[in-house]
């Protein structure tokens, strides 16, 4: 997309979603810790998504596109394709709008997110993440069945639904300098770098990916979209092999750079976490305090924003991530 084309989701969009959401979704709790500030040498500010509906911040996103459905459409169902946050979230999301679910998940999605997901009351269908392409499956259901996809970051609905946890952190926090998200498909820090550039243009905004899973920092460096193999990393929901091409179009125009994180910096993360905030995330959710806790931001600026994207993780996992043994 040209610097000149308007971005496909504004900050009014992202405040229209935001009251739509209202009284739905949890306004999650931005954290503070003096400990934190003391070894990294900033002020941070923690948004802690981790305590949203499904825990995690995938609600937003999915509760704002399903609920922006004809009736006619809504009523025949919806369907989604995700390793299991998103497929949380869309599970909720049509329960709550009083109609149905299909979910296309991997095989080896972690236990405790199926059961979550089908406990909602989906239907799911899995497949092999490393041998199948789990878009195309999914667009033949919902085409075969009648439902309306909703996916995981590919929707402007979706982007803007997922921008509002930027939209009350900046509320909650006030101006930040800077704003750290991690990074899958993009959705959600393409939805927050348009609601932080928006309210506060000078406001730098840097994504985390795990190591194994560039996809979206080799995009940028491209220029174009980039497919990497199928990451291996223990944060699952960043396993995505190419960024969307509508997170894209806003992330290669807003964003100020990406920063990487390895499977054992992430455990590092989480642990700290959970020691020192009292706090619990899942892998993917605690790559922007690797990242932190690492240095790979480089010098901070004085406030900072970080997004805790998620906490769906089993004791099981988690003891087995976190343990001694690493």
């Amino acid at each position: 997309m040209p610097a000149t084309d308007p971005l496909p989701v504004t900050l009014g969009d992202v405040r229209a979603a935001a009251a739509r959401l209202a009284g739905v979704v949890h306004r999650t709790p931005v954290l503070r810790s003096r400990t934190l500030d003391s070894l990294v040498g900033a002020e941070i500010h923690l948004k802690c998504e981790n305590f949203q509906r499904v825990g995690a911040f995938k609600f937003r996103g999915a509760y704002h596109a399903a609920s922006r459905l004809p009736p006619a459409r809504l009523a025949r169902g919806v369907a989604a394709y995700s390793s299991g946050n998103h497929a949380q979230a869309v599970a909720l999301a049509a329960r709550e709008l009083g109609t149905t679910a299909v979910i296309v998940m991997p095989e080896d999605a972690p236990p405790s997110k199926r059961a979550a997901t089908a406990a909602y009351g989906a239907e799911i269908v899995t497949y092999d993440r490393y041998g199948a392409d789990r878009v195309a499956l999914a667009e033949a259901l919902a085409a075969d069945r009648g439902l309306t996809l909703i996916p995981p970051y590919e929707h402007p609905d979706v982007i803007a639904g997922q921008g509002t946890a930027a939209l009350e952190l900046l509320d909650d926090a006030g101006a930040l300098d800077a704003l750290i998200v991690p990074v899958g498909g993009g959705g959600l820090i393409a939805g927050s770098a348009v609601a932080a550039t928006g309210l506060h243009p000078g406001l730098k905004v840097t994504g985390v990916e795990p190591e194994a899973g560039d996809d979206t920092l080799r995009s940028l460096r491209a220029g174009r979209r980039v497919r990497v193999p199928v990451p291996r990393t223990i944060a699952d929901g960043q396993a995505v092999d190419m960024p969307g091409e509508l997170t894209f179009s806003v992330n290669r125009r807003l964003l100020d750079g990406i920063v990487l994180v390895g499977d054992d910096e992430i455990r590092d993360a989480m642990r700290f976490a959970f020691e020192r905030l009292k706090i619990v995330l899942e892998p993917s959710g605690a790559t922007p305090l690797a990242a932190l806790l690492t240095g790979r931001t480089g010098p901070l600026p004085r406030r900072v924003g970080l997004i805790l994207s998620g906490g769906n993780v089993d004791a099981a996992r988690f003891a087995r991530l976190c343990g001694t043994a690493g």
